[in-house]
C-alpha cells in the first residue's frame, strides 16, 4: 500500500516544492509498507494503524526538507514513536493487569495423539498456542517479539522506536520467547526444557 492509500495527506500540509516533493518520493514512500506493519505491531488496530501512519507521513513531508538522507528508515521510525507517544498522552491510558496472572491461568492441556513434526509445525493446534502465547505477554514483551520476529527489524531499530536501549529489547525478547516455548511444551508442541 503505497501513500495514496492515505487519502487527505496532501490536503493537510502546506503546498511545497518539487525539491520536498522529490525528497518525500526518495526517502519515504520506500518505508510505507515498514511503517504499515510496525504501526500495525503497536497499536494492534487497523484503523489506528492507518491514522497512526498518515500522521507519520504528514510530519514527514513537513520535514523532509530537514532530513539529511541518512537512515531513513530510522529517522521515519522515530517520527512514528513520538507521534504515538503524543497520541497516548491525549488518552487516558489503560490500565493492564498484572500479566504473570495470564501464565498462572495456563491450561495444561494433554498432549494429542503422536504426530509427526511436520503435522506438529503446520497443524491448527500448533498455531492458536502459538497465538494465545502471544496474547498472553505483556504488551512491551509482545511488541518486541512482533517488531524483531515478525516485522523483521533489528534489535537496534526496534530499540529506536520504543525509545529503549537495545539491551532492553534482547532482554525483552528472550523473556518473550521464553514464556512462548514454556507455553508450547504445556500443550505438548514442544520438547519441555533439557529435553531434546
Amino acid at each position: 500500500m503505497g501513500a495514496e492509500g492515505f487519502p487527505g495527506v496532501e490536503e493537510r500540509v502546506p503546498q511545497a516544492g518539487p525539491e520536498r516533493d522529490k525528497a518525500f518520493a526518495e526517502y519515504v514512500l520506500p518505508e510505507v509498507e515498514v511503517l504499515l506493519r510496525v504501526a500495525m505491531t503497536l497499536t494492534s488496530q487497523a484503523a489506528d494503524a492507518e491514522d497512526l501512519v498518515q500522521d507519520t507521513l504528514l510530519r514527514a513531508y513537513r520535514s523532509v526538507d530537514r532530513f539529511d538522507g541518512r537512515h531513513p528508515r530510522a529517522w521515519l521510525l522515530t517520527i512514528m514513536r513520538r507521534t504515538e507517544i503524543n497520541r497516548h498522552r491525549r488518552r487516558r491510558p489503560q490500565l493492564l493487569d498484572d500479566p504473570d496472572a495470564d501464565l498462572d491461568r495456563l491450561a495444561h492441556s494433554p498432549a494429542g495423539p503422536t504426530a509427526t513434526p511436520e503435522e506438529i509445525v503446520v497443524g491448527e493446534s500448533f498455531d492458536a498456542v502459538v497465538d494465545a502465547a502471544l496474547a498472553a505477554l505483556p504488551v512491551k514483551h509482545r511488541q518486541v517479539v512482533r517488531l524483531v520476529d515478525v516485522d523483521g527489524l533489528s534489535y537496534a531499530e526496534a530499540a529506536e522506536l520504543l525509545g529503549v536501549p537495545e539491551g532492553t529489547v534482547m532482554s525483552r525478547l528472550h523473556r518473550a520467547r521464553k514464556r512462548i516455548r514454556a507455553r508450547l511444551a504445556a500443550a505438548g508442541l514442544a520438547p519441555k526444557r533439557g529435553v531434546l
